[in-house]
């Protein structure tokens, strides 16, 4: 992570690399944010649908469940109707590995222990070399290996790692390394403390995570407690927020978890007050509103609506738009931590929301000259003469 004040330095932990589709996952990539859909697979109109939703909301990677053969089926069409890449998750029946392969999976979602025979595992893993595809080892606490209880007594975090690191020697052992691994579980502080001696143990990219975190207010608190504790370790390499919710809402939390810790930045970050009876406007409606308002936001922007003078100039220092109350309906508007001019409560949204827009607009013409600049920065001199 980039980072201006040495407090806020996180240094990553060093992993290999490896290719989910397109997307690198580990080393120096990006930590990724990925969701599942909850469409029955063998619809492949409903679950396309639900992927492109999960798309705007700024998803990486998108993980389908193909239990069955129709699922497999449709997968062919899904992957080729959608833009990112599609994790198919695979419990089992090894067959159904073999399928979504061939279907054009980007990552197979396995246990090679429950896949079967050491055999079928080595016909996974051909699948999964011949057609391009990662795989990712899913450890669970809720569906340990009966030899681990017996050994552990209960799911722990030795548990966990062992059978993790257990998994991966099946693949090892077939000569395949382009797989990442995780070790989930409900309970916050057994995720965290397997995940950090994972990390010790080997040197895959992991794929972080809380499952079974719950509804959307108590599972953002736990996934976000969780996995900012391991993303602030510089632990992980992708996650996916596992709430009882629609799959945007897992993407838009995970976001929210990774622009907390400046680790990325997409869209618009607002910093907000939680308001109090000094507030010149109604700072809760307002922040609802520039949340719905501004969603469509790609490009990473600051914004502060603070609803009295007394954190709001100091928080506008640290923004790129900021927005005071004041009073008799009249409110300051920052911009680029300056005082630049006033509005009125009753036009403030819509003059905060044409702001951010224009400076999106902004940002997003910059970035495209750069790239074109780099482009031609590429083309050799002569032929640069010569055009």
């Amino acid at each position: 992570m980039s980072s201006y004040r040495p407090y806020q330095h996180i240094e990553r932990r060093k992993s290999r690399q490896i290719m989910v589709g397109k997307v690198p996952v580990g080393g120096d990539a990006p930590i990724t944010v990925q969701t599942m859909t909850n469409t029955p697979t063998e619809d492949a109109e409903a679950t396309i649908a639900q992927i492109r939703r999960a798309e705007i909301a700024g998803v990486d990677i998108v993980r389908v469940s193909c239990p069955t053969e129709e699922s497999t089926a449709a997968l062919a069409e899904i992957v080729r109707e959608v833009n990112v890449p599609v994790v198919a998750d695979i419990h089992f029946h090894y067959k159904r590995a073999i399928e979504a392969a061939k279907a054009g999976a980007a990552c197979l979602r396995i246990n090679p222990g429950n896949i079967g025979s050491a055999e079928r595992v080595k016909e996974v893993v051909k699948a999964a070399r011949d057609h391009g595809c990662s795989i990712r080892i899913g450890v669970n606490a809720g569906s340990l290996e009966k030899h681990l209880l017996e050994k552990y007594g209960e799911p722990n975090p030795e548990a966990l790692v062992e059978s993790a690191l257990w998994h991966a020697d099946h693949l090892l052992q077939n000569d395949f390394d382009q797989f990442k691994i995780s070790v989930k579980a409900s309970d916050v502080f057994l995720a965290v403390a397997a995940y950090q001696q994972l990390a010790e143990a080997c040197d895959h990219p992991l794929h972080i995570g809380i499952t079974e975190a719950g509804g959307k207010r108590a599972g953002t608190v736990k996934s976000s407690i969780g996995l900012g504790n391991l993303l602030w370790a510089g632990i992980g390499d992708t996650l996916r927020v596992s709430l009882s919710a629609e799959p945007e809402e897992e993407v838009h939390v995970g976001w929210d978890i990774l622009k907390s810790l400046g680790i990325r930045h997409r869209g618009v970050k607002i910093i907000s007050c939680p308001s109090c009876a000094r507030q010149g406007f109604n700072v809760i409606k307002t922040v609802e509103a520039l949340e719905e308002r501004l969603a469509h936001i790609e490009q990473p922007i600051t914004l502060s609506i603070i609803g009295c003078v007394v954190n709001g100039p100091g928080e506008a220092l640290m923004t790129d738009i900021g927005l005071t109350g004041g009073g008799s309906g009249t409110h300051m508007v920052y911009s680029a931590g300056k005082t630049s001019h006033t509005t009125k409560t009753g036009d403030m949204v819509d003059h905060i929301v044409g702001l951010v827009e224009a400076r999106a607009e902004k940002l997003a013409a910059e970035k495209a000259a750069a790239k074109a600049a780099e482009a031609v920065g590429d083309i050799p001199l002569a032929v640069q003469a010569a055009e």
